[in-house]
C-alpha cells in the first residue's frame, strides 16, 4: 500500500488521487455490472436533458412552423401555448428505437438524421431532416414505439407538439388534416426514391439524388435554394466517404448543377425547382465533356482547388457563428 500526504490529510491506497474525497474510493476496480449501471445512469441523464431544456418558442421560431398558419384563429390560440422547443446537441437522441411516442417533432434550425442499427451494430441512415421538416406523423398516428433513431448532426433547435394535442388537431382541424395527408404522400415518394438511390452504383448520381431529397419544398420548406450542410454531414446521409462526396460535388459543380458557396450549396438553373434540377442529373462521369474527369479537374481549378482537396463547404453555423465540425454522433 502507498501512503501519500497532500496537506489535507493522509490518503491511503493504490488508486487514490488528490481529488478523491474521504472514503469515495475503496481501491477496488469496478465490476462490469457497476460500469454498466453507471453508463445507463449517464445515458439517461443525457437523454432527459433534451426534455429538461425545453422552453416556449419565440415568435421567430413560431414563424418557422409550416402548418401553424393553416389553423383557424381559435385553434392557433389553443395550440401555441402547448408547443415547446429544445436544443439537442450532437450525441443526443430526439427519438430512440423502442421508446413510445410522446411528441410530434419538427426542425426549426440545424440538421437531424433518421437511422437504425442492425443486428451486427451497423448504422443504416434513412434520410436527413433539414429546417422546416416535421417527422414521425405515422408513428404518432398509430401511437407506436419508434422504429428508428433521430439524432442531430450538428447543434439544432427542435419543436415538439404533445401527442394528445396532435390527435386533437386530427379530430378538429381540416387544415391540419390536409397538411398531414400531404406529408404522408410526400413521405411515401421520399422512401421510394431512397430505395432507388440504394440500388444506384454511380456515386455522383447518388449524391445528386440525395441532395434532391433534402430540397423537397413540401417536406422541408425551410431549405429554399441554399442548403446549409457540410461535406461530412452529407457523407453520413449518403453513405459514402467524405472524399468521395467531395469528388461528386466537384463533378456537379463542373457541370453547372450546383455552386458551392460560403455557407452552403446552391442549386443553379432558376427556371426549375432545385429538387427537379438535381433529379435530372444522369451519368455525370459518362456524358459530355463537362462531366468527364477532365471537366471535373477543370471545375476544381476554376474553384481554386487541386486534386482531391475539399471544396469550401461551410463549417457548422450556429447562432451566427462558424463552428468546426463536431464529433461523429454516437450510435447506439
Amino acid at each position: 500500500m502507498l501512503v501519500a500526504d497532500f496537506g489535507m490529510g493522509r490518503m491511503v491506497g493504490l488508486h487514490l488521487t488528490p481529488s478523491c474525497r474521504l472514503d469515495d474510493n475503496s481501491g477496488k476496480t469496478p465490476s462490469p455490472s457497476d460500469r454498466f449501471l453507471t453508463n445507463i445512469k449517464s445515458n439517461m441523464a443525457k437523454e432527459n436533458s433534451v426534455y429538461q431544456r425545453r422552453r416556449a418558442p419565440t415568435e421567430s421560431e413560431l414563424q418557422m412552423i409550416p402548418w401553424l398558419h393553416l389553423l383557424r384563429p381559435q385553434e392557433r390560440l389553443e395550440i401555441v401555448p402547448q408547443l415547446v422547443v429544445s436544443d439537442p446537441q450532437v450525441g443526443d437522441y430526439v427519438c430512440r428505437v423502442g421508446r413510445p411516442v410522446t411528441f410530434w417533432f419538427g426542425v426549426i434550425s440545424g440538421l437531424l438524421k433518421m437511422s437504425s442499427d442492425n443486428e451486427s451494430g451497423q448504422t443504416m441512415t434513412f434520410t436527413g431532416v433539414p429546417p422546416g421538416g416535421w417527422f414521425g406523423e405515422g408513428t404518432a398516428l398509430k401511437r407506436e414505439v419508434y422504429r428508428y433513431n433521430i439524432q442531430p448532426l450538428r447543434p439544432s433547435v427542435v419543436a415538439g407538439l404533445p401527442l394528445e394535442t396532435f390527435h386533437w388537431l386530427i379530430d378538429h382541424s381540416l387544415g391540419f388534416n390536409r397538411f398531414i395527408m400531404q406529408q404522408l404522400n410526400e413521405r411515401l415518394g421520399q422512401f421510394i426514391a431512397a430505395r432507388e438511390i440504394d440500388r444506384m452504383t454511380n456515386p455522383d448520381i447518388r449524391v445528386a439524388r440525395s441532395l434532391a431529397s433534402l430540397f423537397n419544398p413540401v417536406l422541408y420548406p425551410g431549405v429554399g435554394e441554399v442548403l446549409r450542410i457540410t461535406q461530412q454531414e452529407l457523407a453520413y446521409l449518403v453513405g459514402l466517404s467524405r472524399q468521395r462526396v467531395n469528388e461528386a460535388l466537384s463533378a456537379l459543380q463542373a457541370r453547372g448543377v450546383i455552386r458551392v458557396e460560403y455557407g452552403g450549396l446552391r442549386v443553379l438553373d432558376l427556371d426549375r425547382r432545385p429538387q427537379e434540377r438535381l433529379r435530372s442529373v444522369h451519368g455525370l462521369a459518362r456524358h459530355g465533356a463537362r462531366g468527364s474527369p477532365a471537366g471535373v479537374r477543370a471545375g476544381r481549378r476554376r474553384a481554386g482547388h487541386q486534386g482531391l482537396q475539399e471544396l469550401p463547404l461551410p463549417e457548422h453555423r450556429h447562432e451566427g457563428r462558424l463552428q468546426p465540425d463536431g464529433p461523429q454522433p454516437r450510435d447506439a
